[in-house]
């Protein structure tokens, strides 16, 4: 005949007199490294030595008493953590897998759970669990992250928890007491599609009319893509809806939480469901208002709600067209059926049938064509009126002074075609979203431009390392583009007369402090990205020598000095060349190498009254 084990427990222990069992003074004797007084607080003073340690008949004990097992009397507890994940981790090898005694405390010292200073007291649970789940040499290997304590600690939970609630959710709540399973288990209580059971042990009337909602209905009929309550109010660090951190957030439910499905197409694709709605909201009234930090502009919430979505054709939602009146009226009072007809959600690509939708699109096609058009013959009128008043510019007879040879405009082109080229592959590799990505093709088409403008950049300036020194006209252009102190002179005398502060110009030499400046940036910028562009191209070469982290860096200075250098020309180059009323609309140097000579003596009036009394000077300049 079958016996239930409680049963024979509970008959050995009867019998224990007839074993001449020892009793808990005979043990302690011996064992008085056991805190008497400690024991004597733990739930198990009650219980005889040996009624825990019945293989013991005598002492000395011979042989070895075997290790107790809690299963004698928590037979149930035994069996359900034996199903859980640590008793699993610790059949596989693990030493750091939670055991009984890793919870609860040394048997002899184990204190009840309505104890304060138990570990497993309910203000202690989350304590207790992050002495393991909250160190990185626990938790590694084990594929789990140590962070989810110290999120817990920051929610709204764990904040709750920490000023005496009672009632807020500890981990024991959510992931079960003894047989504490993962996810992916069909019968875990976070397991996707219990989460709004679990939730609902605190929050039944959230949980009951969320599984009314057709995100509810969706996780019962088993859609894994339907969201339930952690994927909007997160897992560990839930917050208050009021906290301005909050997934949740008022400022944050559109982009961080409904954005994640209603953002894309995936739920078009699978569902059938309405894409783009992030986008739509976004650019709305609503959306725009939401993104400049308006407090009172409706979010997605205020119009389809929270809990208790629907979709618009149920009379019971919000959005219903016999509701959206009401639903409107929150935040518009005396709004009318008239001022709910039409749609919330903008759309660039109406294709809709009714009357709105129809006038929008033909509004759009025909205020497209119109601004092509205007626009169009805006450009062609004014650069027909430019292209003439440049060309007039440049047929100036008075253009005689030589500024740059052949050979320089040359190397100034090759400069200026691969500079451009690097800039528009460059910020389309690193920024393929931008509209630099239209300009370029494909990513396989950008970086084929890229390498080999840059291939160009460097050849380049091998070869202007070689003209500068090898070239008379080269050395004499290195000996004029060297820093001298009346530079910076030059640099205070051009502030102090733009600025009012006095009436002398000063008079700059063959180069101005501004060109000199640009000249040795652009060396040192070609340097730079030389070296680091070489790095990024041949990643594998370089890490044989180095380790992986100089090529990220390499990376970095490469992004950076080309903003750098792209914002330099632009603010820097351009005015000088370009929007500097006294050259404007443009200086033709670049193009034929010779400028006025008003102009020259204007901007360069040292090198010019060297050059009339020494005429020989604007040939050594050539």
């Amino acid at each position: 005949m079958w016996y239930p084990r409680s049963f024979v427990l509970a008959l050995v222990i009867a019998a224990a007199p007839l074993y001449a069992q020892l009793s808990n003074d005979d043990c302690l004797g011996c064992h008085d490294t056991v805190d008497q007084a400690k024991f004597g607080a733990s739930v198990h003073s009650i219980v005889e030595c040996s009624s825990c340690h019945a293989d013991i008949r005598a002492y000395p004990h011979d042989p070895a008493p075997k290790k107790v097992s809690c299963s004698e009397c928590h037979s149930d507890s035994e069996a359900a953590h034996l199903r859980g994940v640590h008793a699993v981790a610790v059949k596989n090898g693990n030493k750091n897998a939670a055991k009984c005694e890793s919870c609860h405390g040394a048997a002899h010292y184990l204190l009840p759970s309505t104890d304060p200073k138990s570990p497993v007291a309910r203000p202690n649970i989350a304590k207790t669990c992050g002495s393991c789940h909250s160190q990185k040499f626990v938790m590694e290997g084990s594929g789990l992250s140590e962070q989810p304590l110290f999120s817990y600690k920051e929610s709204v939970h764990g904040q709750a928890v920490a000023h005496g609630s009672t009632k807020a959710a500890v981990c024991t709540d959510c992931h079960g007491h003894h047989e504490i399973l993962l996810a992916r288990n069909e019968a875990s209580p976070i397991n996707r599609f219990n989460i709004p059971k679990t939730c609902g042990q605190c929050h039944a009337n959230v949980s009951t009319e969320f599984m009314t909602s057709v995100h509810g209905k969706a996780v019962q009929r088993g859609k894994s893509q339907a969201p339930v309550c952690t994927d909007c109010h997160g897992i560990h660090n839930i917050k208050s809806h009021i906290d301005p951190k909050s997934s949740v957030a008022s400022q944050q439910i559109a982009r961080t939480t409904c954005g994640q499905c209603h953002g894309g197409v995936k739920l078009t694709q699978e569902l059938g469901v309405a894409g783009g709605r992030l986008k739509s909201y976004d650019d709305s009234y609503h959306g725009l208002a939401k993104r400049l930090g308006s407090d009172v502009a409706a979010n997605c919430a205020s119009c389809h709600g929270v809990h208790n979505i629907l979709p618009s054709s149920d009379p019971k939602a919000t959005t219903h067209k016999s509701n959206v009146v009401k639903t409107c009226g929150k935040c518009h009072p005396g709004a009318g059926t008239k001022f709910a007809i039409g749609k919330v959600h903008l759309e660039e690509a109406v294709t809709g049938g009714e009357t709105g939708e129809i006038l929008q699109r033909w509004i759009r096609r025909i205020y497209i064509i119109l601004i092509l058009l205007t626009i169009g013959f805006m450009l062609l009128h004014n650069a027909l009126i430019w292209w003439r008043k440049a060309q007039k510019v440049r047929r100036d007879p008075g253009r005689v002074v030589p500024r740059m040879n052949l050979n320089q405009r040359l190397q100034h082109a090759a400069l200026m075609v691969s500079f451009t080229a690097l800039v528009l592959s460059g910020f389309a590799l690193a920024y393929p979203e931008s509209g630099f990505a239209w300009l370029t093709g494909d990513e396989a088409c950008r970086r084929i431009i890229h390498r080999v403008a840059g291939v160009i950049m460097m050849l380049l300036g091998l070869y202007h390392v070689a003209y500068m020194v090898s070239t008379r006209e080269g050395r004499r252009g290195l000996r004029d583009f060297w820093f001298r102190f009346k530079d910076a002179r030059d640099l205070v005398a051009t502030l102090k007369y733009y600025s009012g502060l006095s009436k002398t110009r000063p008079m700059i030499a063959r180069f101005s402090y501004a060109e000199k400046l640009e000249y040795w940036a652009m060396i040192w910028g070609t340097i730079v990205m030389a070296v680091t562009g070489l790095m990024l191209w041949f990643t594998v070469a370089v890490t044989y020598f180095l380790p992986r982290w100089w090529v990220d860096v390499a990376l970095t200075i490469h992004l950076y000095e080309a903003i750098l250098a792209t914002l330099a020309v632009i603010v820097w180059h351009f005015y000088h060349v370009i929007f500097d009323p006294d050259v404007y609309p443009m200086s033709f140097v670049w193009l034929d190498g010779k400028m006025t000579r008003e102009q020259y003596e204007h901007e360069h009036g040292l090198a010019a009254s060297e050059a009339a009394a020494n005429p020989t000077v604007n040939e050594e300049h050539q």
